[in-house]
């Protein structure tokens, strides 16, 4: 069975609105919405939260595998893997917000999504 070929014939776009000569300044390239600046606070919140919960729950599951607390290593495990969970995204927003806060190139707080 052979296959057929569409005959399609493409065009070159224009390049009229390519050309840059140095000479115009074009502000659609320059534009920064407002909402780069407007800082996500209920996120922020939840990502704090979110760190010391796990931090918490990372520190627990710790003394309970060295011995320190009372527990079986099951439960130990059970924390440990609820500590990773919650711990990393809370350092990870929570690290974007202060790298944002400090102005440090690359980092703003539109990368924080807001709810």
């Amino acid at each position: 069975m052979a296959t057929t070929r569409r005959n399609i014939r493409y065009t070159p776009l224009n390049t009229d609105d390519d050309d840059y000569d140095g000479k115009e300044y074009d502000r659609r390239f320059d534009y920064t919405p407002k909402s780069f600046n407007k800082i996500p606070w209920k996120s922020i919140a939840l990502a704090l939260c979110l760190l010391c919960l796990g931090s918490l729950l990372l520190f627990l599951a710790f003394f309970i595998l060295t011995g320190h607390m009372g527990g079986e290593k099951s439960q130990a495990y059970g924390l440990l893997g609820l500590g990773v969970l919650t711990f990393l995204p809370g350092f990870y927003e929570t690290r974007v917000a202060y790298y944002s806060w400090r102005g440090v190139k690359g980092y703003n707080y539109s990368s924080i999504p807001g709810f």
